[in-house]
C-alpha cells in the first residue's frame, strides 16, 4: 500500500493563482507599514488557500506483477545444420533454468520456423509480435537464440529492456556454395548462351582445401559432365539448348568432408528456349488446291522461313519452246538436297512423284537427313499409289507404311483412333460448334509397317501415320483433301490446328511428346503430368532434396495423359522418375535463401543490440549467466547477460480522503486572523 497527497481545487486553479498573488500583496503592505501582525496575517492567507486547493491523502493497493523475459528460438532451416539443433535445445534449457532461479521473473519462448516461400528468417519480424503481447512495462529483456543469420532487420522494435543474442554453431565451421550470377530466361536454340557462375568457401576453410572443385552440368536430368572449375573466382559457362520448351540446368559442386551442408552446392537454372526461325523446304509435285493451303498456312506464321518450289516443266515435257525463252526458275537440287539439306527444320513433299528430276542418291540423302534427327512430312496425292510413287525410291526405309495401288476416293469423315485419342497430335480435336468434320472425297489405301496410325478414313484404314525414325521423325498424310477443311466445306474441321499440331511434335515440341514426363510449379505444389500412349496404371518416385523420397500414384485425368499433385515440404530440387524417364523441378531455388549464408555471425545483430546495450555471446563459448541490472546500466560482462527489473504493478484499489475538514481550515484561519489583529492592538 502507498500514499501521497493530491489537490483537488474547489476553485479554478488560476483564480487560486490570483488569490495567492493579491494575499501576498496585502502581507507585504502590512509588512512596509511595520505592522507587528504581518505574519499571523500571512498565515492565516495561507491557511485559507489551502482550504481552497483541498489537499487529500491518496492510498492505493498495489499488486506487485512479474518480470517478463522473452526468448525468441531460431528453427529456420539453417539452425538445422550439424549439431546447431542439440545446443538450441540445451540454451533453451539453461535460459529457462536460470529465468526461474530469479525472484518475480517469468520466461515466455516463441519458436521462428521457415518463412513462407523464400523469405528466409524473420527474425524481427516474430520479435516484434512477440513484444506485442507482452506489456512493455513488465519487458525486463530479449534474448535471440540464433546463428546470426537474418533477412528483416529492418524491422527491428524499439525496446526499452536490453537485447541480447545467444549465437549457435562453431568456430570450425566452414562452407562451400555455388552462385549463378547471370542466367537469361530465354535462349535461342542452337545459339550458345552463357552463364555466370561463381564458387565461393564461407567461414574457417580447412587449409587442405584445393584452389579447385568439381562442377557437375546437367540438363533436363540427364548424363551429367564434369568439369575442373576454380574457387572463389567468377566462371562463364556455355551452354546450348537442344529442344525448345522449358530446359531444365543444374549445376552441382562435389561435397567436401566437414562443410555444413550439402543444401548450397547446387544451382538450377531454368531457361525457355525458342527458335528463331522455323526452315520449311515445301516441294509441290504439280500444281492442286491443296497447294496453297500448304503455302498460305506456312506463310502465315512469322516465324517461318519457307522455301516452296513447285514442278510445272518436268524433263520430260516436250513443247518446243527454247531455254533462253523459259521465265521458269531452275530447280536447284542439288543445293537445297546435298549442300543445305541439313540447314532445313522440316522438308514437305506434297503428291511429290519421281519424274526424273531429284536421283536416287538426292532420296538417300533425304533418308540420312531424317535419321539425323530432321523432319519428314509426306502429304499423298494419286501418285503415291502409282508406279512414280516417292515411295519407290530410299525413302521407303523410313516412311511407316507402303502403298497397296489402290485409290479409294468416294465421301469419308476423318476419324479419330483409339490411339489417336491419346496422342497429343491429335487428342481433343473437335469440329466447331460441336458438329461433324467435314468429308473429304479422297484415300490412298496404305499397308502400315511401322509407326502409330492417329486418323483413319474409309473402313478404318490409315489415313495419318506417325513414326520415329533414328533421331527424326515421319508423318505421312494418306489424303490431299486437307484443303476441304480450310474451305469449310461441309463446316470444314480443324485444320489449321491440326496441321501446327503435326509440325510441332516433328519438331520435337515438349508439350507434344507422346512419352513424356513433366512438372510444373506454383509455390510449393508440383502437377505432375505423364503423357503415355499406353493405358498400363503410372506412378512417379519423387527424391527430396534432403534425401527422401515419397512415391505418389498418377491418375488417369484424360486419354493418354495421367497426373497428380504433390506439396513439396521445402524448397529445393525434387527428382522425379517412374522407372523410364525422369525430370527433374525446382519449388523455389535449389539453395534456397537460408542456405546463402549458414556460418554463424553476430555482426548484422550488432546495431539493434548495442542499442539497449546487451551483448551477443556464442555458445561454443559457454552459456552465459543471468543477472539484474539497473536501468540504464551495461547489460552485459564477461560469462553474463543482464535484465532490468521494471518493479511493475497492478492498482487493485484507490482510496482518497480529505487532509482536514474545510472547517478546520477556516476556524485556523479565523483564530491567526484574529492573534494577528490582537498583536497589532496591544501596540
Amino acid at each position: 500500500m502507498t500514499g501521497e497527497v493530491i489537490f483537488d481545487p474547489l476553485l479554478p486553479l488560476p483564480l487560486i493563482w490570483a488569490l495567492a498573488v493579491l494575499a501576498a500583496g496585502i502581507v507585504g503592505f502590512a509588512l512596509w507599514r511595520g505592522l507587528a501582525g504581518w505574519w499571523l496575517r500571512g498565515l492565516a492567507a495561507m491557511a485559507v488557500l489551502a482550504a481552497l486547493a483541498n489537499p487529500s491523502l491518496q492510498t492505493e493497493l498495489r499488486t506487485p506483477l512479474s518480470d517478463i523475459v522473452v526468448l525468441v528460438v531460431d528453427e529456420s532451416a539453417s539452425q538445422r545444420l550439424s549439431d546447431r539443433p542439440e545446443q538450441t535445445a540445451r540454451a533453451v534449457e539453461r535460459v529457462r533454468a536460470e529465468v526461474a532461479a530469479l525472484d518475480d521473473t517469468e520466461l515466455r519462448i516463441l519458436r521462428l520456423g521457415d518463412g513462407e516461400g523464400d523469405e528466409g528468417t524473420l527474425l524481427m519480424t516474430a520479435l516484434s509480435e512477440a513484444l506485442a503481447e507482452v506489456p512493455r512495462a513488465r519487458l525486463a529483456g530479449a534474448i535471440l537464440l540464433t546463428d546470426g543469420q537474418l533477412h528483416d532487420l529492418e524491422r527491428a522494435p524499439a525496446l526499452p529492456a536490453p537485447l541480447h543474442a545467444l549465437l549457435t554453431g562453431r568456430k570450425d565451421d566452414w562452407d562451400r556454395r555455388l552462385l549463378v550470377q547471370n542466367a537469361p530466361a530465354f535462349a535461342i536454340l542452337g545459339e550458345e548462351v552463357t552463364l555466370t557462375l561463381k564458387i565461393e568457401d564461407q567461414g574457417a576453410v580447412p587449409k587442405a582445401m584445393g584452389d579447385t572443385t568439381s562442377v557437375t552440368v546437367s540438363i533436363d536430368g540427364g548424363a551429367a559432365q564434369s568439369y575442373r572449375v576454380p574457387v572463389g573466382q567468377t566462371l562463364d559457362v556455355p551452354v546450348v539448348l537442344d529442344h525448345a520448351g522449358q530446359n531444365v540446368i543444374q549445376f552441382s559442386v562435389a561435397a567436401e568432408e566437414g562443410e555444413l551442408t550439402e543444401r548450397n552446392n547446387a544451382a538450377v537454372v531454368q531457361i525457355n528456349g525458342v527458335r528463331d526461325r522455323l526452315r520449311v523446304l515445301l516441294v509441290s509435285g504439280e500444281p492442286h488446291p491443296g497447294e496453297r493451303t500448304w503455302r498460305n498456312l506456312l506463310k502465315s506464321d512469322s516465324s517461318v522461313d519457307l522455301v516452296h518450289f513447285t514442278i510445272l516443266r518436268p524433263p520430260d515435257k516436250h513443247d518446243g519452246v527454247p531455254v533462253s525463252e523459259l521465265s521458269l526458275i531452275a530447280f536447284p537440287t542439288r543445293e537445297l538436297f546435298l549442300d543445305k539439306i541439313d540447314e532445313f527444320d522440316l522438308i514437305i513433299f506434297d503428291r511429290y512423284k519421281r519424274r526424273g528430276i531429284l536421283p536416287s542418291i538426292y532420296f538417300d540423302n533425304v533418308r540420312n537427313y531424317v535419321e539425323k534427327g530432321g523432319a519428314l512430312l509426306i502429304a499423298a496425292g494419286p501418285d503415291f499409289a502409282g508406279a512414280e510413287s516417292i515411295y519407290r525410291s530410299p525413302l521407303a526405309d523410313i516412311l511407316p507404311a507402303e502403298p497397296s495401288a489402290r485409290v479409294i476416293e468416294q465421301g469419308y469423315r476423318p476419324e479419330i483412333t483409339d490411339l489417336g485419342r491419346r496422342h497429343p497430335v491429335t487428342e481433343g480435336l473437335k469440329a466447331e460448334a460441336g458438329g461433324a468434320w467435314g468429308r473429304w472425297f479422297r484415300l490412298i489405301d496404305l499397308l502400315p509397317k511401322q509407326g502409330e496410325v492417329v486418323m483413319s478414313g474409309i473402313d478404318d484404314r490409315p489415313l495419318l501415320v506417325l513414326d520415329r525414325v533414328g533421331e527424326g521423325r515421319v508423318a505421312l498424310l494418306a489424303s490431299d483433301h486437307a484443303w476441304l477443311w480450310s474451305r469449310g466445306f461441309e463446316g470444314g474441321g480443324p485444320q489449321l490446328e491440326l496441321l501446327r499440331r503435326l509440325a510441332h511434335w516433328m519438331m520435337k515440341e515438349p508439350e507434344l511428346e507422346e512419352e513424356a514426363l513433366s512438372a510444373t510449379a506454383e509455390g510449393q505444389v508440383m502437377t505432375i503430368i505423364r503423357r503415355s500412349l499406353s493405358q498400363e496404371p503410372r506412378s512417379v518416385e519423387i527424391a527430396r532434396p534432403d534425401g527422401g523420397t515419397d512415391r505418389l500414384d498418377l491418375v488417369e485425368t484424360a486419354p493418354g495423359r495421367f497426373g497428380a499433385t504433390y506439396e513439396g515440404p521445402e524448397m529445393g530440387l525434387y527428382r522425379l522418375t517412374d522407372g523410364t524417364l525422369e525430370t527433374v523441378i525446382a519449388l523455389g531455388p535449389a539453395a534456397p535463401r537460408e542456405f546463402e549464408q549458414t556460418i554463424a555471425d553476430g555482426a548484422r545483430l550488432e546495431g539493434p543490440v548495442s542499442a539497449t546495450r546487451g551483448g551477443i555471446v556464442a555458445l561454443s563459448d559457454g552459456m552465459p549467466d543471468l543477472r539484474r541490472v539497473r536501468e540504464g546500466r551495461t547489460a552485459h560482462g564477461r560469462g553474463w547477460l543482464g535484465i532490468t527489473p521494471r518493479a511493475a504493478y497492478l492498482t487493485s484499489d484507490v482510496t482518497i480522503r480529505p487532509l482536514a475538514p474545510a472547517w478546520v481550515f477556516l476556524l485556523l484561519a479565523a483564530l491567526l486572523s484574529l492573534g494577528g489583529w490582537l498583536r497589532e492592538g496591544r501596540r
